[in-house]
Formats: C-alpha cells, structure tokens, sequence
C-alpha cells in the first residue's frame, strides 16, 4: 500500500491579522518621517548647523526622493517574483539606510543614507497595496484600505510624541534605531503572513511584458483618471504638511501650539477614515467619492471667500474648522479613490500600485513645492490652490467614468 501525502497546507490568517500588518508595514513609512521631527534641533547642534538653519528639511525631502524614485522598480519585481520576497527586498534596504542614518558621521552621509532609506520603504509601500489588491475588491477593498489608512494618519498624531521621548532619553541616533527595530519586528511577523500573488498571475520579468503592462494600466481610463485626481489632491496635503508650522506660526501667532494643532487634525483624518469604512457599507465607493469632491469644491469655495474677506488672516477657529473638515474629505477620498484605480488591476497589481504610488508621490510633491513657493504670509495662495485642486479633481473623476467608446 503506497501511503498518501497531503498536499501542503497554505496558512490562512484572519483578515483582521492581514489587516493589522499591513497597516504596520504602511506604517513604516509614515514612521520613517513623523518620528524624527522633534530631533531636528539636536540634528542641527550635532552637525553644527545654525539653530534657526533650515537644512534639516532635507531630511524629509532626501527620504521622498529615495521613496518616488523606486516605487516604480518594485512593481514588476513583486508580479514576478511574488509579495514578500520583495518585501523582505525592501525591508533590509530600509534597515540599512535607517542604521546608515544613525551612525552618520556628517550631514551629508545622513541625507544619502535617507535617500538609501527612502528607497527601501518604497517596497513595503508597494507591496502592502499589492496584497490588499490580492485579497480584495471593490467595496470590501475600500473598507479594507480605510482600516489601513487611518492606521497611516494617526501615526503622525504619536510619532512626534515618542520621536521627542526617545531624543530627550537617549538622543537623536536613538530615534533612528528605533525604525530599525520596528522593521525588524515587522519583518518577523510577516512570517506569519501567506504569500497572496495568484500563481496564475505572474508577470515574466521582461521588458516587452512590462511594457504591456504599462500599457493595461496607462490604457485604463478608470485608473489614471482616479490617479491623476488623487495626485492633484496630494499636491495640497504636501503643501499643508511643509507650510501649516509657518501659517500656524506667522499667521495665527500659535507656534507653540503647533505639535498639538497639527496632532489634532490629524486625528480627525484618522477618524474619518474609520467612518469611511461603515459608509461604503451604505453607500458605496463610486456615490461617496462623487459626493466628497462635490463638497471639496464647496469647502475651498469657503475657504476663498474667507481669505478674501480678511485679507489672508482669518481668525483661527474659523481656519481649523475649515481645515478639518478639508482633511476629514481627503481623508474619506483616499481608499475609496485607491480602490477604484486599483480595482481593475488585478492582473498587474504590483506594477499598478508602483506606478500609482510614483505619480501620487513624485508628481503631488511637484505639485505641492510650486503651492509653496506661492506663500506670502496669508493663507489666500493656499485656499485659492485648494479650489483649483477641487476643481480640476472633478473633471478629472468625470472623465474617468467617460466611456471612450
């Protein structure tokens, strides 16, 4: 009697542990900048900058280089090779650039090593899209994402707080060693995690199939119209996120209370987002993304006429309220426009969501730098390219549901 082998078993995880991580491994990122804002002062007094020196924004700025630039790479190596080899790809890079970043011994050899890092959190970035992509679609999709982003969102709200607890205790190095630890200990859970590419949709890693690859997806008016859209709107968040210090500071005289501000409305995104997850439920992905650009417009419309009325120099309140509420529909539209650009993808989902994340990163930052350049000590640039954003968003989402045809 010839005895029987079993098949081997594939291990099968609760959604809400694949949930879980894969909002940890989103999390690398958000970590990879939130937590070392509070450091930038003993950075600067470490590397003999000036105390008011604004060199240190290079931190930032070097790491989303390194994150724009090899998105794209990644892609075709995750529909070849499968999900977590190129995981576990991205991780040691990140691992390395952040222990690169801690042991720097000038300031120069610190931004390199946040290029080298930039570049290995570009991986789990793609990957984690990827896998949620694996797993589901449509509105499930949507509900899945919104767990996970709001999970991203509310880093920012802690990180700065422990970037701070960490540098006071043990110095700035310290705070990127931490990023090494968290890598590591994401890197021992994803053990635990089942590789999710469907055999059946492997990519050859040739350029003719990449290049047709690149054709699906460029070809697809549903996701380049969502991701052009989604990119506009980044282009704001970016100019938020590199101006609200000095808005909060030169316009509204609340500097000191910036940390707490700039936490607060982060965690109204994180709450939002939360809700988003129940709304798809009710309403669906397509209904809700049409009716929150509608209301965007509204809201910039507001925010204008505010401008206008005061000169650029609202009172506070009536900016934070404003504020809020902008973030609250950014960060409603966020998974449900990444779903519906990654929806039919699922047979390039790792060149899809490479190529989505290079756009909405590369392009949104360009985006947001020329808003920039636009600040003159009033918040009426801002609301005007809030506006504009809205706008252009909505033609761009009206054109994605346009039949070619």
């Amino acid at each position: 009697m010839v005895p029987v082998t079993a098949p081997p078993r594939t291990r099968v995880v609760r959604p809400g542990e694949l949930i879980f991580f894969v909002s940890g491994v989103i999390a690398l990122t958000a970590l990879s900048i939130d937590l070392m804002l509070p450091a930038f002062g003993e950075i600067r007094a470490s590397f003999d900058l000036a105390p008011d020196s604004n060199a240190t924004a290079a931190i930032v700025t070097s790491f989303m280089i390194g994150l724009s630039i090899a998105q794209i790479g990644y892609g075709p190596l995750a529909d070849r090779f499968g999900r977590k080899p190129v995981l576990y790809l991205g991780m040691i890079i990140y691992a390395i650039g952040a222990a690169g970043a801690a042991l720097a011994p000038t300031f120069g050899f610190l931004l390199a090593s946040r290029v080298l890092w930039g570049i290995g959190s570009a991986g789990p970035r793609v990957i984690a899209i990827s896998i949620i992509r694996d797993t589901y679609s449509g509105d499930r999709m949507a509900r899945a994402m919104s767990y996970i982003m709001a999970v991203f969102i509310m880093v920012p709200v802690v990180a700065p707080s422990i970037g701070a607890a960490i540098t006071s205790f043990s110095g700035w190095r310290m705070v990127f060693w931490f990023c090494v630890a968290y890598v590591a200990f994401v890197a021992l859970w994803s053990i635990r995690i089942p590789e999710t590419l469907n055999p059946d949709s492997v990519v050859p890693l040739k350029v003719a199939d990449f290049l047709r690859s690149m054709r699906f997806i460029l070809g697809n008016r549903t996701t380049v119209g969502n991701t052009a859209a989604m990119t506009v709107l980044f282009g704001i968040l970016v100019s938020y996120l590199a101006t609200s210090e000095l808005i909060f500071d030169e316009v509204f005289d609340r500097g000191d209370q910036f940390p707490i501000i700039f936490g607060g409305l982060a965690a109204v995104m994180g709450v939002a987002m939360l809700a988003n997850a129940r709304l798809v439920d009710r309403l669906g992905t397509g209904r809700i993304v049409t009716w929150v650009l509608r209301s965007y417009i509204g809201v910039g419309t507001v925010m204008v006429a505010l401008a206008l009325a005061s000169d650029g120099r609202p009172g506070f309140w009536p900016f934070a309220v404003l504020m809020s509420v902008l973030l609250s529909l950014y960060a409603v539209l966020v998974p449900n426009m990444n779903t519906l650009a990654m929806d039919p993808m699922a047979p390039v989902a790792g060149t899809a969501s490479a190529l989505i994340g290079t756009a909405q990163t590369g392009i949104g930052a360009i985006l947001g730098s020329i808003i920039d350049s636009f600040y003159d000590g009033t918040i009426t640039p801002f609301a005007i390219a809030i506006l504009i954003s809205a706008i252009v968003a909505v033609a761009l989402r009206r054109w994605a549901l346009t039949d070619p045809s």
